[in-house]
C-alpha cells in the first residue's frame, strides 16, 4: 500500500497561531516577505472599486494588535487599524478604479486586473501572495487563494483594511457631490434608502450602468430592488450595516 509524504511539520499552521500564522510558515521557508491583497467595493453598484496589496516583514508582524477582517470592524477601529497597517508594513499599495472602467471592461476583469496592479504597485518584491477568494493568474510570484483570507491572515486582512479605508473616504467625498443619494451611509451598496434615492433622482455619473438595478432605473424601471449583493454580509442588508 502506498504511503503519502508526511507533511514537514515546521511548515504546518498551527491552530492558535492567529492571523500571522500562514505569513510565520511561509517566512520559514525562506518565502518572504509575504503580501496580501484584498478589494473592496465589489458588490457595490455605485462608486469605485478599490484593491489594494501589503506586505509585512516577518519581524514586525508582532506589533500587529488591531488588524482583522475590515467587515468584523467599526469605522473608528478601521481607521485605528489603518494606521497601523501604514506604520508597520514594509509596503502597501491601492488602485482605484473608477465605475466608468468597471462599465467598460467588466466587473471581474477590473477586479483581477486590479489585483496585479496592487501587487505590482509595490516598492518590495513578494516572495509569496496571498489572495482573498479566487486564485489570480499573471502575478510573477507563486500565490495561494485563501478562502475568507481577511479572517485567517495577517497580510490579507491588512490589505483589507486599507482597501475599505480608502473606499470609505472617497464615498465621503462623493457625498458631497451628490448629496442626493446618501454615499456617506451606505458607500454606494444597495440598501433600500439607496435604492429609493436612485429611483427618485436616476443614476448619476458616479453610478455603474452595468448593474441590473442601475441600468434598470437609466431604461425607466421606477423601482429598482434593493439587493444584497456582497457575499459577505446577511441577506437582509439595510443601511444600519453599511454605517460600520
Amino acid at each position: 500500500m502506498a504511503v503519502l509524504p508526511a507533511r514537514h511539520p515546521g511548515y504546518t499552521p498551527r491552530n492558535g497561531t492567529g492571523l500571522t500564522g500562514y505569513e510565520r510558515v511561509l517566512a520559514r521557508a525562506g518565502l518572504s516577505p509575504v503580501a496580501g491583497i484584498d478589494e473592496a467595493g465589489r458588490g457595490a453598484c455605485a462608486g469605485p472599486l478599490v484593491v489594494a496589496a501589503v506586505a509585512f516583514e516577518p519581524r514586525k508582524l508582532a506589533r500587529l494588535h488591531d488588524i482583522a477582517d475590515s467587515k468584523a470592524l467599526t469605522a473608528k477601529a478601521r481607521e485605528k487599524a489603518y494606521d497601523e497597517v501604514v506604520a508597520t508594513a514594509l509596503a502597501w499599495h491601492a488602485v482605484i478604479i473608477a465605475s466608468t472602467e468597471i462599465d467598460q471592461m467588466g466587473l471581474h476583469v477590473c477586479n483581477i486586473a486590479g489585483m496585479r496592479r496592487a501587487l505590482a504597485g509595490l516598492a518590495c518584491q513578494p516572495a509569496y501572495v496571498l489572495t482573498d477568494g479566487f486564485a489570480v493568474r499573471g502575478l510573477g510570484v507563486p500565490a495561494l487563494a485563501m478562502w475568507k483570507g481577511d479572517e485567517v491572515a495577517a497580510c490579507v486582512a491588512a490589505a483589507s483594511v486599507i482597501a475599505k479605508v480608502t473606499r470609505d473616504r472617497l464615498m465621503r467625498e462623493l457625498h458631497l457631490r451628490y448629496p442626493e443619494y446618501g454615499f456617506a451611509r451606505h458607500k454606494g451598496y444597495s440598501t433600500p434608502a439607496h435604492m429609493k434615492a436612485l429611483s427618485a433622482f436616476g443614476p448619476c455619473p458616479q453610478h455603474r450602468y452595468s448593474f441590473v438595478n442601475v441600468s434598470g432605473v437609466a431604461c425607466g424601471d421606477p423601482a429598482p430592488q434593493a439587493i444584497c449583493d456582497d457575499p459577505g454580509q446577511p441577506a437582509a442588508w439595510g443601511d444600519a450595516a453599511q454605517e460600520n
